[in-house]
């Protein structure tokens, strides 16, 4: 009887996990909200088809095979097996946050500028958009190997700040600022345009910021 009832509440526990796993949605590769050729001369069509269909498109795949293997772990209760992803999830999790973010916060070149509250607020913390812009330039040049230089806002402090973070490690997870506006330093972002001088490809990414997108983001941070 004893053997019986830890079988159905172990089949009862698996089911479960199981139709969790069946309900949750997959992630998907967002849509692209200019043509790859839109943010020419600034940043090829051949850079951004290889940076959105291939490498977003692998974190995206890479993060529901693992988010698979999370759930096949949870229904066995693997804690051992649990632990172990944590790294892919990580990578492949953050690579699919950041990379969404980075595509919806360019735009084609329109001479737009930051404006209104954000500015604003940019003025308060850094003096002006060009100590901002020198700033996270910085920060984004002077990253070891891989990563990405972002303009964030804390919450706490109600203040925005520049931060960089390692791999894809995402920003509010990693830092708790809310990000706003990133910088992908990657290779694969500017290498073939820029080859190995990363400042170039980071002077030129300020032409197809899209500051209205930021701002709004902005909006949402404060509430």
């Amino acid at each position: 009887m004893a053997l019986r009832r830890i079988f159905q509440k172990t089949s009862i526990t698996s089911g479960r996990a199981l139709c969790a796993a069946v309900l949750r949605l997959k992630h998907t590769l967002p849509d692209l909200p200019y043509d790859y050729n839109a943010l020419e001369p600034h940043i090829s069509a051949e850079i951004m088809e290889l940076h959105y269909s291939k490498h977003h498109a692998t974190y995206v795949n890479n993060l529901n095979m693992a988010e698979e293997k999370l759930d096949a772990a949870k229904a066995t209760n693997d804690a051992s097996a649990i632990i172990a992803l944590a790294p892919a999830l990580k990578f492949n999790g953050g690579g699919h946050i950041n990379h969404s973010i980075f595509w919806e916060t360019l735009a084609p070149a329109t001479g737009q500028c930051a404006s209104g509250e954000l500015l604003a607020a940019i003025e308060r913390d850094f003096g002006s958009l060009d100590n901002m812009k020198a700033k996270l330039s910085g920060s984004s040049v002077a990253v070891q190997g891989s990563g990405w230089g972002w303009l964030g806002y804390n919450k706490e402090e109600n203040r925005l700040q520049i931060a960089a973070c390692a791999n894809q490690d995402p920003l509010q997870a990693t830092t708790g600022l809310i990000p706003l506006f990133g910088i992908d330093v990657w290779e694969h972002a500017y290498y073939l345009q820029y080859k190995n001088v990363r400042p170039d490809y980071v002077k030129a990414i300020y032409n197809v910021v899209n500051w209205d997108k930021v701002a709004e983001r902005f909006t949402k941070a404060q509430q």
